[in-house]
């Protein structure tokens, strides 16, 4: 078990998934849970500040990981550019914050942990969800940096990305459930001015480090 957390745009998804290549590892992408849950909420006309909606849905959702690539499925139906969309990212991050949803796929994320060596990336990944990984990883950059790299995926116009991040992150620090914080144990790595491959080698290293040859970070 590999835990990687920090605030969105810091590279997880990306570092994650190639960590997870590497190590022949699952990749669990935790943000894409919230997500499944907040796009089935839209899609039914339930209000996302609905707590005890949402927690039922969190709760009958089924979300699969398809080994080997980035497919998300939300009760069988392949989601994975679904997801992504602006309304969806927004809701999400409001989804996100019920404790009901949280504890909800905390159970789902630990099921999935127990199962098979993983990369899982979110925002509680090594505080709560898996507090006993043997390698835990804070991953962050500077905001503007963050709020940049978002924009070149996405599009987006910068300003804007760069106000609902902060928001976001706002969000996510001051939560009751599980809030977005580094756990004691966890290595913090910034990756404001490294390249993905940079990043990548700086965690395998603190993976040997911690485990022999990554093959103990089960």
């Amino acid at each position: 078990m590999i835990a990687i957390d920090g605030p969105a745009g810091a590279g997880k998804s990306t570092i994650a998934r190639s960590l997870a290549r590497r190590l022949g590892f699952a990749y669990i992408d935790t943000g894409a849970m919230y997500r499944a849950v907040a796009l089935w909420a839209l899609k039914a006309g339930i209000d996302v500040d609905d707590p005890l909606r949402l927690e039922q849905l969190a709760r009958q959702a089924q979300i699969e990981f398809t080994a080997g690539d980035n497919t998300v499925r939300l009760n069988g139906e392949d989601v994975t550019a679904a997801i992504r969309d602006a309304l969806v990212t927004h809701a999400a991050s409001k989804v996100a914050a019920m404790p009901g949803v949280r504890r909800a796929m905390r159970m789902e994320q630990r099921r999935i942990g127990a199962e098979q060596s993983v990369v899982m990336e979110g925002r509680d990944i090594g505080t709560v969800v898996f507090p006993d990984a043997r390698v835990k990883i804070f991953l962050d950059a500077n905001p503007q940096v963050r709020a940049g790299r978002r924009a070149a995926e996405t599009g987006g116009v910068l300003d804007e990305i760069a106000r609902e991040m902060a928001e976001r992150d706002e969000r996510d620090r001051t939560r009751a459930e599980a809030p977005l914080t580094q756990a004691p144990d966890a290595e913090y790595v910034d990756s404001t001015g490294l390249t993905p491959e940079q990043v990548e080698e700086a965690i395998l290293k603190i993976v040997r480090e911690r485990t022999s040859n990554g093959k103990g970070a089960h």
